[in-house]
């Protein structure tokens, strides 16, 4: 696939996979982007998971015609990335490897060698040039890992941006950008929210027209909507005023006093209101959309003077991520010594700026009057900070 006239992606598609990272639901696959820059001097930009190195080497052997690479630039080691540069290296012994001084410390982890007779360390503001072609090095510590690089091609305005602007699924799947990249940034970026913010700035001082990530589709046109986007995940801002319910519900009691308050917002105006079932949902998914809206919903049952386990491993996945700055509301259920809602209110103890609402509802067991009564006060008052 061409992106410009002399750079070419040569990335994968893999539908074998189940599990991103062991732990992301996939359905539509991923993609292990990998680029070449094709100058007086070639370089390829990454490598693809161990598993698709032979295709990728093919890909790559068509697109040089016969000419041999001049360097491989490696911006990130996770090996999804990575794991194909012994292969590469095997094939092409007189290549020299471009990475940071960290990246070359973890290829000695990995592979036992840190290619000390072939490798050029970059770091901030380093160039690169191919002829034509310029590479300037931008260093993106912690995102997500440490050794993370990003380059500015500045001929035609090309960030490689590493995983930054990335999205589940694979490039033969058609699917909206939003949503997938929303829970693959934070799902594995999240946490790394300053981190983010840094690069953003330096990434402000360059003229980009194109951004080529290592996963998810090359992104040319609206580029202000995705460094929007990044600028809200990463400063933990509002994306949407609206109202996500996240609940747990064991025999369908507290999921009823969930249905009667989706209800109730909407009928008070509330524009954006979603009820997200935890057991039933792909956590990463409802983590994910609990980043998108500003206030939440936390409903569930006490379970073993505790709370219902598929909620604890909700808010354990909120909190390691830097939830903040948000308004939350909690319903809790027992039927003879109600916990969650303490339970819940401490385990987000850590997060910033969390503004409560007044009204806590407590259901003992089945919903009663009062509970309606105070479903409609919880309605209302969240519909009014929703609507500011």
């Amino acid at each position: 696939m061409e992106v410009t006239r002399d750079v070419k992606f040569i990335g994968v598609n893999d539908h074998q996979i189940d599990l991103f990272e062991g732990q992301y639901a996939v359905e539509n696959g991923m993609s292990y982007n990998s680029y070449v820059i094709v100058d007086e001097k070639i370089a390829v930009m990454d490598t693809v998971d161990i598993r698709f190195a032979d295709e990728w080497l093919a890909r790559l052997d068509q697109e040089l015609c016969g000419r041999r690479p001049d360097y491989l630039v490696v911006h990130h080691m996770e090996p999804d990335h990575s794991a194909s540069i012994m292969r590469f290296m095997d094939k092409y012994p007189d290549v020299q490897l471009v990475a940071s001084e960290k990246a070359f410390g973890m290829m000695r982890q990995f592979f036992g060698t840190a290619f000390e007779d072939g490798r050029v360390v970059v770091g901030e503001g380093d160039t690169l040039s191919l002829g034509r072609h310029l590479l300037t090095f931008v260093t993106a510590p912690m995102v997500h890992w440490p050794e993370v690089l990003v380059s500015y091609e500045s001929t035609e305005k090309i960030l490689f941006s590493a995983d930054a602007f990335g999205k589940f699924g694979a490039l033969d799947v058609e699917e909206e950008w939003t949503d997938e990249a929303r829970r693959y940034y934070i799902g594995i970026v999240g946490k790394y929210g300053a981190q983010v913010q840094n690069l953003l700035k330096k990434a402000a001082n360059l003229d980009i027209q194109m951004i080529c990530p290592l996963h998810g589709p090359v992104l040319k046109e609206n580029l202000e909507m995705y460094l929007n986007l990044y600028q809200t995940w990463s400063s933990y801002s509002v994306e949407t005023e609206g109202v996500m319910i996240a609940y747990t519900s064991i025999y369908g009691n507290t999921k009823k006093a969930v249905e009667l308050l989706e209800d109730q917002l909407r009928k008070a105006g509330c524009a954006y209101v979603t009820a997200v079932d935890l057991a039933r949902t792909e956590m990463s998914e409802a983590i994910a959309r609990a980043f998108q809206f500003g206030t939440l919903v936390l409903a569930t049952s006490t379970y073993n003077a505790d709370i219902f386990p598929f909620m604890r491993q909700f808010l354990e996945g909120l909190t390691e991520r830097n939830y903040q700055n948000r308004t939350v509301a909690l319903i809790e259920n027992g039927s003879w010594a109600p916990m969650a809602a303490k339970v819940m209110r401490g385990m987000l103890e850590r997060s910033k700026n969390i503004r409560y609402a007044e009204t806590t509802v407590t259901v003992r067991s089945a919903l009663s009057e009062e509970n309606i009564r105070e479903l409609n006060v919880l309605s209302q008052e969240l519909a009014k900070s929703v609507q500011g």
